[in-house]
């Protein structure tokens, strides 16, 4: 299934985050200088920094969602990277802002993975420079299991080219040093044939002390944390921002 359709349908339509972006952009981002941004997806944060007149550079694993990123993106100033959160190496270059939004941090596998991002990011931060790191505020998490015909809670829906696509939260639970997110995804065409898949994503527990400490131990000074409220839809995150 196209996953691109999947990504915007889970998480493209979240802005609550928004306005903290472009307002560290104005703070760090001069004329000239570009911005990272980590887990850039298909644009979601990319795209309103660029229309606001900032350059941005748009790092992710994904070669099929920076593509799409690269057609929404065009003429403004963004250039894409496929790489490695945790393992990037983009020579010559420095950032005043490196920008992780929406939990992506959480999808490294654990305190390596977050200490390895962490060094990256210091390697390609300028003086003055900040990074900041939007982790899931974990007190919001809920854990549950969802069957057939129970209430809540309701799917997302989108429709495109005559499919509907249907992306059902089933379970949150608690493994470890991780919480595993359940999602049963079903596809349905014009003529109402259905083909359905189930996704897990596992976000790692992460607490701001346990990631100042790593970010010290890269060599990184703690900076202040920011916070982004809850929605109805979405749980709360921290901020945590970072000096050179």
């Amino acid at each position: 299934m196209n996953t691109v359709i999947w990504h915007d349908l889970e998480c493209g339509h979240y802005e609550q985050d928004l306005p903290l972006w472009l307002a560290l952009a104005a703070e760090h981002v001069q004329q000239g200088q570009a911005m990272l941004d980590v887990g850039a997806g298909t644009g979601r944060v990319t795209i309103p920094i660029a229309q606001a007149g900032y350059r941005v550079v748009a790092l992710d694993t994904d070669r099929q969602l920076l593509i799409e990123l690269e057609r929404r993106a065009l003429g403004l100033p963004v250039e894409t990277v496929c790489a490695d959160a945790r393992e990037f190496e983009l020579p010559g270059r420095a950032f005043p802002l490196i920008a992780v939004p929406m939990q992506t941090l959480q999808l490294l596998g654990g305190a390596d993975g977050h200490f390895a991002f962490m060094r990256r990011a210091r390697a390609h931060l300028r003086d003055g420079g900040i990074v900041a790191v939007a982790i899931a505020d974990v007190g919001d998490f809920e854990e549950f299991e969802w069957h057939d015909g129970d209430a809540s809670p309701l799917p997302d829906v989108t429709e495109q080219d005559g499919w509907a696509y249907f992306s059902q939260p089933t379970a949150v639970r608690r493994k470890g040093d991780t919480f595993v997110l359940e999602r049963r995804r079903e596809a349905v065409d014009a003529h109402g044939a259905r083909s359905t898949s189930a996704d897990r994503i596992a976000l790692d527990v992460v607490s701001v002390q346990g990631l100042q400490e790593a970010g010290q131990r890269a060599g990184l000074h703690p900076h202040s944390v920011r916070q982004i409220p809850p929605t109805e839809e979405h749980i709360g995150s921290q901020v945590v921002i970072f000096g050179a």
